[in-house]
């Protein structure tokens, strides 16, 4: 867990995956729980979320005041946030727009799913990033702040996270299904660059805070090994800056 900046009102956190930020079901420390174990923390206040296997920025207020300010303005979308993911397929064009209202499933209470008549106003803006082939590097913006949204959104346009048990397959990627000629030792076992949700919250604007947290360390491991053995190599990427920009930690350069 890194902290990437603090002031007497908020704290920024790099979240790793498997973490949850409230009360995990499985009986492990939240992120909560161990920030305020932390002296100085012991009264963290919750301003917003992120599903436990997604990795990335999440902010927390400090107190009352500063919770109450910073709720409003994600409730009143007044915020930026980029996410990267890595997606089955690839989208017909490179940049584009998911408007479809979300609700929670009726027959899994665990899920979301598309409802246009009963769901809540939802809105993902999304620009492909780079096409490794039969998957690739998409950055997603949320207009709007529902549970899963991206998730959902990218699975009912046809694009889904390359892992994700909800909305897609589970299965991990592994360098041997991209990497041409790939060869494995006598006996040993190939392990998954990635086998967890290929999601990761990148950046994050409020106020007058620009908040970027590093790619956690097997998604960026995935991100350049998709980039160096697929067919096209680094010309995967649309724009190559944004290559840079990913490992180097820096603002992306966006049409969305």
């Amino acid at each position: 867990m890194e902290i990437i900046y603090q002031d007497n009102d908020i704290i920024a956190i790099n979240k790793p995956a498997g973490v949850s930020v409230t009360h995990d079901r499985g009986g492990s420390d939240s992120l909560t729980e161990i920030l305020e174990r932390k002296p100085g923390l012991e009264n963290i206040r919750i301003i917003h979320r992120l599903d436990k296997d997604t990795s990335g920025i999440i902010i927390y207020a400090k107190n009352q005041e500063a919770q109450t300010r910073y709720c409003s303005l994600f409730e009143e979308s007044k915020v930026r946030k980029v996410y990267l993911a890595i997606v089955n397929g690839r989208p017909e064009s490179d940049t584009g727009e998911v408007e479809a209202a979300i609700m929670q499933s009726k027959k899994n209470a665990l899920k979301m799913t598309v409802d246009l008549k009963k769901g809540k106003e939802s809105v993902t803006r999304w620009q492909v990033l780079a096409d490794f082939g039969r998957i690739s590097l998409v950055a997603a913006r949320p207009l709007t702040g529902r549970t899963h949204q991206i998730r959902v959104h990218f699975s009912h346009a046809g694009f889904p996270l390359a892992i994700d048990p909800l909305y897609g397959d589970n299965e991990p990627i592994m360098l041997s299904s991209f990497k041409s000629n790939y060869k494995l030792g006598k006996f040993a076992e190939e392990k998954p660059l990635i086998d967890r949700l290929t999601l990761c919250a990148y950046e994050l604007e409020v106020e007058n805070h620009h908040f970027i947290a590093p790619l956690e360390k097997k998604f960026k491991a995935t991100v350049k090994m998709l980039t160096k053995y697929n067919s096209k190599g680094p010309d995967a990427f649309i724009n190559k800056q944004i290559f840079e920009q990913i490992l180097a930690s820096q603002p992306l350069t966006l049409d969305i």
